[in-house]
């Protein structure tokens, strides 16, 4: 697995984005940021986040199997 495919928590991935947790999870209830629901946790995969950064929404796609 490379850096790009680890899959972080909500506080992870909020400490990258330099957001709030409640920031990350309004972002992945509205559908703006990829994730996935485990359990009642939230779960992303880094390359999608980075790539929310770079503007690109169309991460789903990005074939991160």
């Amino acid at each position: 697995m490379t850096e790009d495919h680890e899959v972080l928590t909500t506080d992870e991935a909020a400490a990258l984005l330099r957001v709030s947790t409640k920031t990350v999870l309004a972002l992945a209830r509205s559908g703006s940021l990829p994730g996935e629901k485990v359990g009642r946790a939230w779960r992303f995969v880094k390359s999608d986040v980075l790539a929310y950064v770079r503007g690109s929404h169309e991460a789903r796609g990005s074939g991160h199997e």
